[in-house]
């Protein structure tokens, strides 16, 4: 059994959607956490040894960390094709989007929401860097492996419907956004989070 450890409009949000892709029987048990507005605690009930989420527990496994959960599902669920398997000529870029979100993707995206990207020149260019980047992808798309979806697009699509204004404007992002909206998996999601 799958069982994602679980706080309403946060991180572990995005894992509901790609459960839902993978199609297979899961649970949800929701937790507090710590908020950055300083609401919330840690639940004691929550195995991440930090008490964030996401965290889930497949077969008594605990894993953390959202790259690393991406990768443990699509390695898991290998009928569910979200990520291409060891000896797939795409494994090596779907590693690399996962290890670019949360190295390069989201550390830029904190700095833009603390103002860093207009103070500090460096801040401002890698988020430009990023900018460039994505937009090449996503033009040559229709997802970042190009003609396949993987938990990647889960991954960056979630920073978009969390933080819209945050992410770089134009026409290749907003219908990428568009696109991922369709998705049926994403719209059960939706409906799961807070219920």
């Amino acid at each position: 059994m799958l069982t994602l450890y679980h706080a309403p409009r946060s991180r572990s949000s995005r894992f509901i959607w790609l459960l839902e892709e993978i199609a297979a029987p899961y649970e949800i048990v929701k937790v507090d956490i710590r908020r950055s507005d300083g609401s919330g605690a840690p639940d004691p009930r929550n195995p991440h040894p930090d008490r964030k989420v996401p965290a889930l527990v497949h077969n008594d496994v605990l894993v953390t960390e959202s790259a690393a959960i991406c990768v443990y599902l699509s390695d898991a669920f290998p009928q569910a094709k979200v990520g291409p398997q060891v000896g797939d000529l795409r494994r090596g870029a779907y590693l690399t989007w996962l290890a670019y979100y949360a190295g390069v993707m989201e550390p830029a995206v904190i700095a833009r929401s603390t103002g860093l990207t207009e103070t500090d020149p460096a801040q401002g260019a890698a988020y430009s860097a990023m900018t460039e980047r994505l937009r090449r992808a996503l033009e040559a798309g229709p997802f970042l492996l190009g003609d396949a979806f993987s938990a990647a697009d889960v991954l960056v699509t979630s920073v978009f419907q969390w933080a819209r204004a945050l992410m770089p404007a134009g026409p290749a992002f907003d219908a990428y956004v568009d696109r991922m909206a369709q998705r049926p998996a994403l719209r059960r999601a939706l409906e799961k989070d807070d219920a």
